[in-house]
């Protein structure tokens, strides 16, 4: 049974009681057995000493000390019954074989050959082969291999040791078979750090982070363990249940034991307070350590990306960098992330170039990196390249490759990499379904993205969900069927999202239907009732529509609300310098050149038709905008970049807000006539401009 953690946000570790008294309960809560954990630890011989759990005083009892007995009592079990003809066969060469298959991480076929065992009884199997079997069932992850070799262990009647035990123990944990594990060590006579550290890790490696610490708190009953991993470990559990004052009590502890400074405990501790939304404390514990290794440095890096510090983040890597401390993959990928949030192609370009400089270009996670970053940023040929190059790839990768095209209105092309993951036996996962359908509301391929969405739950067993929902009712939408995008959310087998109802607003608000733009507004307003975008494409409805009185009440219900359409931000990187534009923006050094461009740019796009849309307030942005119609932000931007790059390169430009509609109009014209590719990622999606056309079809 999964504890929800919010049981815990307002207790602090001192707070817990402990509820049951044996090692199989499944709930739990810890237990006053933690008060005055840090406070008591005084001896330092026996730091623990004068910890009293709860438990104890409830009826939970240590195992008692016994002799060992000649059989260990493992439920019922096959004793072989020998006469005295037999004898045990030997089997030397077989489980020689086994283990040589295991070494070589042949898993699979080891326990193929372990079949031939089980076919026959009375072979004299020897611990080193139980351990290989062990190995075999630990890399495979394999339940039933677990339960075979457990099971055979027990009925041809080997004894194992306390070493033998431990590593049964471990294959069942990390195989996740916590309740057999539970029951396994009840039964065990003897019990080392190593049986308890192996029951406290697979408890938090399986979630149940209190039960861990319940367990942590009892075996200091039995054995006073203050080595790093035990406390890094526990550190681990701190993060999980996301109580920061729990994990600082466990610092404290470990400071005090002497092993504060340990890199797998400062590392543990890095990731734990990044968890909990102290990244402070995390970068205290990253500038005490006093040898900053490859993964203390990670642990940073991610954690300043967790938390959205993406700048502070990509310093940190160069840092790293500069400190001649070893990168490897996840380091890596963890900067094409970054690069990705910040649009920043120049440092991906040179993080790509690191990844392959350090021997990682055909890593798996970092090359998927790639193709998201590439496929994200509209450049698919590289994308392409990156991955047509990977010698393996997963289902990451296809998404990936499948979402990029369809981001940037290649609906075809996406629909084709789709197909051929499936000629390669590749199984699809929802997230694949929905990059594939929304490459077909993208580019308007409604017949194919129908087909598409139907065989989800017919020949793959996948449940539609409420984002594949909006796919479609985008794709009715495109076609102008509003009323059937409507009855289509209505006979959706679950609540409609704010996703649903805003597609639905979108193709209201190009087709200019005011009824039904006006309930899917007021359903979303009740949804999401701060969400100021929800009110501007409801405004932009009204005003289309000669709507005046219904949209001064939009912006009456703006101003009472306490929301303010802020300026739009433009933002275009050149020579690894992003440059932010606001709406007639003269702060750059360069303005007088800007504005003279800009108008330019206006005039010569006049003469092949282009009017300015004076009454059209479309963009999500101050009003006061529309004034200066000719210096948004974004035509200010795409100037400032003609003016400052070669004639042949794309410029890249992000936005915070929606395209409006006369900047859509202009830049098809200022891409035609200057020739040049514009790309404009928005908040609704990708525009590719080339020669005069969009890749969005003119719908967004």
């Amino acid at each position: 049974m999964e504890i929800p953690l919010s049981r815990y946000h307002n207790f602090s570790l001192h707070q817990f009681q402990t509820s049951t008294c044996s090692f199989s309960t499944k709930v739990l809560s810890l237990g006053s057995c933690f008060e005055g954990f840090t406070s008591k630890v005084r001896n330092w011989r026996n730091p623990f000493s004068q910890i009293c759990c709860s438990s104890k005083n409830q009826g939970l009892r240590r195992p008692p000390l016994m002799p060992k007995p000649s059989k260990i009592e493992y439920g019922e079990r096959r004793e072989p019954v020998l006469d005295s003809t037999q004898i045990r066969k030997s089997c030397s060469g077989l489980c020689s074989q086994i283990e040589k298959l295991v070494f070589c991480n042949r898993y699979r076929e080891a326990m193929e050959l372990f079949e031939i065992l089980e076919l026959e009884d009375g072979f004299d199997v020897g611990s080193s082969t139980y351990d290989a079997l062990f190995s075999a069932c630990v890399a495979l992850r394999s339940i039933r291999g677990v339960k075979r070799v457990f099971n055979y262990m027990v009925s041809s009647g080997f004894e194992p040791d306390l070493y033998v035990m431990n590593r049964v123990l471990l294959m069942h944990t990390r195989c996740g078979m916590m309740i057999d594990a539970c029951k396994l060590f009840d039964e065990m006579p003897e019990r080392d750090v190593v049986s308890w550290m192996t029951m406290i890790g697979g408890y938090v490696d399986s979630g149940n982070h209190p039960e861990a610490f319940r367990l942590f708190l009892c075996m200091w009953e039995d054995i006073n363990d203050g080595r790093p991993r035990t406390f890094a470990t526990m550190v681990r559990a701190s993060a999980g249940l996301g109580l920061v004052q729990v994990g600082r009590q466990v610092h404290s502890c470990a400071l005090k034991m002497g092993v504060g400074d340990d890199i797998f405990v400062s590392c543990a501790l890095i990731d734990m307070y990044s968890k909990c939304g102290v990244i402070e404390d995390a970068r205290c514990v990253f500038d005490q350590m006093s040898e900053k290794t490859t993964v203390g440095w990670n642990s940073m890096i991610a954690a300043y990306a967790l938390h959205g510090y993406s700048e502070e983040a990509l310093n940190m890597y160069y840092d790293m960098r500069y400190s001649g401390a070893k990168m490897d993959h996840f380091t890596i990928s963890i900067v094409i992330r970054i690069c990705s949030r910040l649009a920043s192609l120049e440092h991906a370009k040179q993080a790509h170039a690191a990844l392959v400089r350090h021997g990682f270009g055909s890593d798996l996670v970092a090359n998927s990196a790639l193709v998201d970053f590439y496929s994200k940023w509209g450049r698919m040929e590289d994308a392409r390249h990156v991955f047509d190059r990977m010698l393996r790839k997963n289902v990451i990768s296809w998404n990936a490759l499948i979402a990029g095209y369809g981001n940037h209105g290649q609906g075809e092309e996406a629909i084709e990499i789709f197909e051929q993951m499936l000629r390669e036996r590749m199984i699809p996962n929802h997230v694949t379904f929905l990059a594939v359908l929304s490459a077909c509301s993208y580019s308007g391929l409604s017949e194919r993205g129908w087909e598409i969405f139907h065989s989800m739950s017919t020949d793959h067993k996948i449940k539609p969900r409420a984002m594949h929902y909006a796919c479609m009712i985008e794709l009715l939408g495109r076609e102008g069927l509003l009323d059937e995008a409507f009855a289509f959310i209505r006979s959706a087998p679950f609540k409609p999202t704010p996703n649903m109802w805003a597609a639905l607003l979108t193709a209201c608000r190009m087709h200019e239907n005011f009824e039904l733009g006006k309930l899917a507004a007021e359903k979303l307003y009740g949804m999401e009732p701060e969400k100021i975008c929800n009110y501007v494409v409801l405004l932009n409805i009204y005003n289309s529509s000669g709507k005046l009185k219904e949209a001064a009440g939009v912006l009456h219900t703006l101003k009472r609300k306490g929301l303010r359409m802020l300026p739009a931000c433009s933002w275009i990187e050149v020579e690894k310098q992003p440059y932010a534009f606001l709406c007639g923006d003269k702060s750059h050094t360069q303005t007088k050149e800007i504005f003279q461009k800009a108008d330019s740019l206006m005039a010569e796009i006049s003469r092949h038709g282009y009017i300015a849309e004076d009454e059209t307030l479309l963009p999500d942005v101050d009003e006061e905008e529309q004034r200066v119609l000719k210096y948004h932000s974004e035509k200010l931007a795409i100037a400032f970049g003609l003016i400052n790059t070669p004639n042949w390169t794309p410029l890249q430009i992000t936005q915070g807000h929606r395209i409006c509609g006369d900047c859509h109009t202009a830049i098809k014209l200022i891409a035609m006539v200057t020739g040049r590719e514009i790309v404009i990622r928005d908040a609704s999606r990708f525009h590719h401009f080339r020669n005069g056309s969009c890749s969005c079809g003119d719908y967004w």
